[in-house]
């Protein structure tokens, strides 16, 4: 295991901005009460988890949430301070089906489901020049950490954060997260991992420093780095570009790399793990086909923050993630925006993913990750099926509406579902965003 090296990322970034403070010129004049808004997005999500394999329960949960988000502007002055805040609200329309929770309401003690969830939050804020400070409950979307997104309700982190703008094609950040409010939860808790079992423990915090690069039109990149505390350090690359062979036409291969070793009191066990994917996409008009390559490297499977998503891999699906040890997987996705035909806000996806992986190299003994193994399952495979339909309303009263329907099916051979299930999911997600001011 990998005890020595130390990383404080959240220095990294704050020392990255030093310069930005000679350089830039000041900004912060838009002021307090001018620069703020307010903003109020309802979700009503159904989905039907209905589990195939045997002695499983199904689950289907139906909510309705209510997201507001106000975000003031900052003071006048060299240094300008402003002062966000959150409110959550989710209601159960029903969950009638199973036992299980697929994560839209929450459980109870006695594991039923809730009738309601809220929560309330706020962040207090400082801008110098094109330094950005926040304290506080934040919403985060980075490869090493981001708030899920895929249920009723988002998920949350407390803690600190840094960015900084200054010069052009670049953005820098960093920050610590203690705590995170699950997307099916009310309260602040500490933080676990989506896939290890930490028999009760979990981490302090996270900290984390990454750079985002765009300075050349159709080509971005980003370099982070995170250390969630007594379990991993992680390290991310990615590259991605854009060709236009014609104003119709155009290529887009891109690279995504995450490399995790197990860090301080190794919560989880030895960790040793490179993950990356490889993606090309063709567009042609209003037709996109994708072919996706997809590789874990290591005895434990790729791991990431419980609920969130920050698993910026390309064969990260609706249900599976196929991030196994050791495993390998493909995929092949078609895209259609029936703008083509006339229907603008309209599009479409349907995708195949499958994946092999020997589950006999998986560790017994893993202190976190001992459930993968299978000494029965070194031709363990599986695959899934997804099919997207998405219509945005864009004009009219209702500009911005969106309704969703999704449907997975998931499936593995005998061997691959020791450690997971056959799944039909279907989900129908609302949303209606609007800006009050």
């Amino acid at each position: 295991m990998n005890h020595s090296f130390k990383l404080n990322p959240l220095l990294i970034a704050l020392a990255a901005t030093i310069p930005a403070y000679a350089q830039a010129e000041d900004t912060s004049k838009d002021g307090f009460i001018e620069g703020s808004s307010l903003n109020v997005h309802a979700r009503n999500y159904y989905m039907n988890h209905d589990i195939r394999s045997p002695h499983a329960d199904d689950s289907k949960e139906w909510g309705q949430g209510f997201v507001g988000k106000f975000e003031s502007g900052f003071t006048q002055g060299t240094v300008g301070f402003g002062l966000d805040a959150n409110a959550m609200l989710g209601l159960k329309l029903d969950a009638s089906g199973g036992n299980n929770s697929s994560g839209i309401l929450p459980l109870n003690h006695n594991g039923k489901t809730g009738s309601s969830l809220s929560s309330a939050g706020a962040t207090v804020k400082a801008r110098a020049f094109d330094t950005v400070l926040k304290a506080g409950d934040l919403f985060l979307s980075n490869p090493v950490i981001a708030g899920g997104e895929s249920r009723m309700l988002p998920q949350t982190f407390r803690g600190v954060s840094l960015t900084n703008n200054s010069f052009e094609g670049w953005m820098f950040e960093g920050g610590q997260a203690s705590f995170n409010k699950l997307y099916n939860q009310s309260g602040m808790r500490r933080m676990t991992t989506a896939y290890g079992d930490l028999d009760g423990q979990n981490s302090q915090h996270m900290t984390w420093a990454g750079a985002s690069w765009s300075a050349i039109p159709a080509l971005t990149s980003n370099l982070y780095a995170a250390q969630l505390k007594d379990i991993w350090n992680q390290y991310y690359f990615d590259l991605d570009y854009t060709y236009d062979l014609s104003e119709s036409i155009s290529l887009n291969p891109g690279l995504h790399y995450y490399y995790t070793r197990d860090s301080g009191k190794a919560l989880l066990g030895s960790i040793n793990n490179n993950a990356f994917s490889l993606h090309l996409a063709m567009t042609l008009a209003e037709h996109t086909v994708t072919a996706v390559m997809q590789q874990i490297n290591g005895n434990t499977p790729f791991d990431y923050i419980n609920q969130g998503d920050s698993i910026f891999l390309d064969n990260s699906q609706q249900y599976s993630d196929f991030n196994g040890p050791n495993e390998r997987s493909w995929k092949l996705q078609y895209q259609y925006d029936f703008a083509g035909l006339g229907l603008a806000g309209l599009t479409s996806s349907v995708s195949y993913s499958h994946g092999e992986l020997n589950l006999t190299k998986a560790s017994s003994n893993s202190i976190g990750y001992s459930n993968w193994y299978n000494p029965q399952g070194k031709n363990a495979s599986h695959w899934e099926r997804d099919v997207d339909l998405k219509y945005v309303v864009q004009e009219g009263k209702a500009k911005d509406l969106g309704v969703t329907l999704r449907w997975a099916t998931h499936r593995g051979n005998t061997a691959y579902q020791t450690v997971d299930n056959n799944v039909d999911e279907y989900r129908v997600i609302i949303d209606y965003p609007l800006n009050v001011f």
